[in-house]
């Protein structure tokens, strides 16, 4: 919808204008999956997806929502109430950033809120995230929370860690957060900094989701997560930062093979990041092309969270494009998309191979996005 028709529909629905809006973008990871919890290195970019709240201050402790992607829900809480889960799974993230912020001693006050989306939902581009960091965005600027995007990005982790009982990192919420048009961010999830990487201009980001009914069962990721952590504290360490390959193959007899292996992923996936970074910024998309193929190989073998879909598109992708281009899974996995780097004059090359191909291999359609890097969290008063 136009910028003007949900504003319209605003006061439709609430007899009021609303006062601004805040929004925040999806993401998809270029390099780096499932090291942000290990406290490794991740390079992700935001996207030009966003969420969009539409927000006008009340004078009580209600919190109403509507959302233009499930016309006929509505939400309704009290901030000052003790804050449960709800019955809408979408109303759930709303309820989860207010638990988050009053648990932390934050005064929050009453809101009317109005949310639109474009990000493709469980397509792995985070539209989660995306929707946590706008709606913590968006109680930061009319509350007066004095929030740094740093802190912003922290209580959207807690609220899928704490109250939506997914372990997941601080890449997605942070990335969504401090995004920069045109670069990807290298991020270090050990102390938070960031640095810049710009991408190529001669570079496309194409982002072909599987549409693969997406089995993220919470308990599948979270099962990884404890993995990950007991490998760590067999190697005698608080995580798997600080573990090399020496140290796993000393400590392999304590381990069980799905530790061992875990560990494996996420030792190497920290180098080829680092790896990565250098390639982007020296627009070497042969390195490139080496780096990201071994990620989908060691997230295929070590980490076991591809599926036949995202294997078969990867592999489709792979010899459409030869040397020319670099091609991976992306995000959470049991589903979703994969990300392919490559030259603009390539994208017709995927496109075609993709829809030859993937429905006949897999009896399925994709959705392919040709994407470019976007700004993070933006508040914009009316």
């Amino acid at each position: 919808m136009t910028n003007s028709a949900l504003q319209a529909l605003f006061t439709q629905q609430y007899g009021s204008d609303a006062q601004g809006v805040v929004s925040a973008p999806g993401r998809v990871n270029l390099i780096g999956e499932f090291t942000d919890y290990n406290q490794g290195y991740v390079l992700p970019c935001a996207l030009t997806f966003r969420t969009q709240v539409l927000y006008r201050l009340r004078n009580d402790n209600n919190v109403n929502v509507i959302s233009t992607m499930y016309p006929n829900e509505q939400e309704s809480f009290e901030v000052n109430q003790t804050i449960t889960q709800g019955s809408s799974q979408w109303g759930n993230y709303i309820r989860a950033v207010a638990f988050v912020l009053n648990r932390a001693g934050h005064q929050l006050n009453g809101v009317d809120l109005l949310i639109e989306s474009n990000v493709p939902q469980g397509s792995g581009l985070s539209s989660s995230a995306a929707l946590e960091v706008a709606i913590a965005g968006m109680f930061n600027h009319v509350c007066g929370l004095n929030l740094s995007e740093e802190q912003i990005a922290l209580f959207g982790q807690e609220a899928e860690n704490d109250f939506m009982d997914c372990q997941c990192g601080i890449m997605d919420q942070l990335i969504s957060a401090k995004g920069q048009q045109d670069q990807a961010l290298l991020i270090d999830c050990q102390n938070l900094q960031t640095q810049a990487v710009t991408i190529p201009t001669d570079l496309s980001i194409v982002i072909v989701n599987s549409n693969y009914p997406r089995k993220l069962v919470d308990s599948e990721y979270n099962r990884r997560r404890i993995d990950c952590e007991q490998a760590a504290s067999k190697m005698g360490l608080t995580t798997l930062r600080d573990a090399n390959l020496t140290l796993l193959a000393q400590t392999k007899p304590q381990m069980s093979a799905d530790e061992f292996a875990r560990a494996h992923h996420v030792i190497t996936e920290n180098d080829r990041v680092i790896a990565a970074t250098k390639a982007l910024a020296n627009n070497d998309i042969e390195q490139l092309r080496i780096l990201m193929t071994a990620s989908h190989q060691s997230l295929k073998h070590d980490f076991e969270v591809t599926v036949p879909a995202t294997d078969g598109l990867v592999q489709i992708c792979q010899q459409a494009l030869g040397d020319r281009g670099a091609v991976r899974m992306t995000g959470g996995g049991f589903g979703g998309a994969i990300v392919c780097l490559c030259r603009h004059e390539d994208v017709a090359v995927i496109q075609q191979a993709v829809e030859q191909q993937y429905f006949a291999q897999c009896n399925l359609q994709a959705d392919i996005y040709v994407c470019t890097a976007g700004n993070g969290l933006t508040v914009q008063p009316y």
